[in-house]
């Protein structure tokens, strides 16, 4: 593929980012290899550091779950608006998702971003150790509340030049809803919303600055839900007369848990009760479990998920009940195109990594010496190289932009706006999500992104190149067809009676930035913060 490279990506020299404008800002360039068009748009973006600080700080505050990004749904879309945009809300019957469109033409690049956050993460941030700020409440253990800024502080820079220089175009930025779940793309795709795409650049929240082409590592899953249907009796006045639903739900989950022997080493399938029954003295007349099937190959799913069908059925018939299934999420095996991640590498390699002052350095190892950490780095300052796909597959998670991907030329960008160390899926994810770690770190991540904007904006080569790629590589193998079906409805009441609880608890903490000039401020946080009271 150099030939494709050839033809999309000019090839120039860099150098990494050395000046900062102050301790708050990301590091700027000095480089010859930003010239022009590209120099223009990474200045825009060191002027719009501001709001890119409180887009993250803002998405921190609100801490919504998947299915419930109400209030990041309309702070964004109402600034949006304020920029030109238009925006659809509601799109594939999911109410928190939108669509915002500018410009017209082609190339249409789509930036999208996920936006959710995890159970029981709220987390103080700029604090080394754990210190929820609601007992309980979600929060942003992924770091979802950071990606939005990039894409927006982006878009916003590029459509400047547009306007300035008449450059034809469209713009579309959408959001990741319930990327947890894994539990939109695919149906975005399903309802053809990238069919008149030309290129995706999706992004997420790191500790590294990296792109990759092909097959990337993790897995892709089916996400579904069984319910067994019994009848209810006395537990202890006639029981003989009941046919329990949770008996079927652990005979199930006990059938699958024996079937793991004989599965393949780089499959992952977990679950969760979600209705075990009301109480003990009556035999549950109703019971659910959500189940996760997870392999490498979009085959290998499908022989997995056939497996815990006939565990599902097979539990039904042991209990006498009836069993009926649903499905919440898919995510299809991820591809990314070469050619897009060539081009952005080459502008990876030109922005690098910011310029982390010795406060943040200093707070990163404080957090890595709370967390136990193997090794106490700090902060990374290099950028990864270009990743191509390794020879031997790797387990691990998935992603539903895996259904964008076999869709439309499609890359993550990888931005480094937290610290190495942390746990997953966990309240030490939230840390340093709203802190000048995390600025500074979408503010890199932004001018990444901007600058492949122009590339495919000013190189058509490009745009062919990617599809060339799409075509003749990607799919020439393989046909994409989803996990989910044409009647597969959105799961969009999940999370509800989680939100309704927490919301008035967490509203009080929503920030303000036409008081403070961050969320550590209003939190009343003295960054960095280096020590646990305990320690003290």
């Amino acid at each position: 593929m150099k030939s494709l490279l050839a033809i999309g990506v000019s090839i120039v020299a860099f150098s990494h980012w050395s000046h900062a404008q102050n301790d708050d800002s990301s590091a700027k360039s000095s480089s010859p290899s930003l010239t022009g068009t590209k120099a223009e748009v990474v200045d825009a973006i060191d002027g719009r550091r501001k709001l890119t600080q409180e887009i993250v700080d803002s998405l921190f505050s609100f801490s919504e779950l998947g299915f419930q990004e109400f209030e990041t749904q309309r702070y964004l879309t109402d600034m949006l608006e304020e920029n030109g945009f238009t925006v659809e809300k509601g799109i594939s019957g999911i109410p928190s998702a939108w669509w915002a469109t500018w410009g017209s033409g082609k190339p249409v690049i789509a930036l999208g971003s996920d936006v959710d956050g995890i159970p029981k993460s709220s987390q103080m941030p700029g604090v080394p150790y754990r210190k929820a700020l609601v007992e309980g409440a979600p929060g942003h253990g992924e770091g979802h509340n950071s990606g939005q800024a990039v894409n927006i502080t982006a878009a916003l820079a590029v459509k400047e030049i547009m306007e300035r220089d008449g450059l034809g175009g469209t713009i579309v930025i959408w959001p990741g809803i319930a990327e947890e779940l894994l539990a939109t793309k695919a149906w975005f795709a399903r309802d053809g919303r990238y069919d008149d795409v030309d290129a995706v650049l999706f992004t997420h929240v790191s500790d590294s600055m990296a792109v990759s082409w092909g097959q990337a590592s993790g897995t892709g899953l089916v996400s579904v839900e069984y319910t067994f249907e019994g009848q209810a009796a006395h537990g202890a006045g006639d029981p003989w007369k009941g046919r329990s639903a949770l008996d079927a739900v652990e005979l199930m989950n006990v059938g699958w848990n024996y079937r793991r022997e004989h599965l393949r080493p780089l499959q992952r399938s977990h679950y969760v009760v979600v209705d075990g029954g009301d109480q003990p003295n009556v035999v549950p007349s109703s019971a659910s479990v959500w189940y996760f099937i997870r392999e490498i190959t979009a085959d290998r799913i499908r022989e997995n998920f056939d497996a815990l069908q006939r565990t599902a059925e097979g539990a039904a018939m042991m209990t006498d009940t009836s069993v009926s299934r649903r499905i919440i999420g898919a995510a299809y095996p991820r591809h990314f195109n070469k050619p897009i991640a060539e081009a952005m590498q080459q502008n990876i390699l030109s922005v690098g990594m910011p310029d982390w002052s010795e406060d943040d350095q200093a707070f990163a190892e404080a957090f890595q010496e709370f967390m136990s950490a193997t090794d106490i780095t700090g902060l990374k300052t290099d950028v990864e190289e270009l990743a191509a796909p390794r020879d031997e597959p790797r387990s691990g998670g998935s992603d539903d932009i895996g259904d964008v991907s076999w869709s439309v030329p499609t890359v993550t960008l990888r931005f480094p706006s937290n610290i190495d160390g942390r746990t997953g899926h966990h309240w030490s994810s939230a840390i340093a999500m709203a802190t000048p770690i995390a600025h500074k770190g979408a503010t890199a991540g932004a001018k990444v992104i901007a600058t492949t904007m122009l590339d495919l904006l000013q190189q058509p080569a490009l745009v062919e190149s990617a599809w060339t790629y799409y075509r003749e590589e990607q799919t020439a193998n393989e046909t994409y067809t989803p996990f989910i079906a044409q009647d597969d409805a959105p799961a969009i009441e999940k999370n509800t009676a989680i939100m309704a609880n927490y919301k008035g608890q967490l509203s009080e903490y929503y920030y303000d930035p036409s008081k403070y000039e961050t969320y550590l401020e209003q939190l009343g946080v003295d960054y960095p913060v280096l020590k646990s009271p305990e320690s003290e």
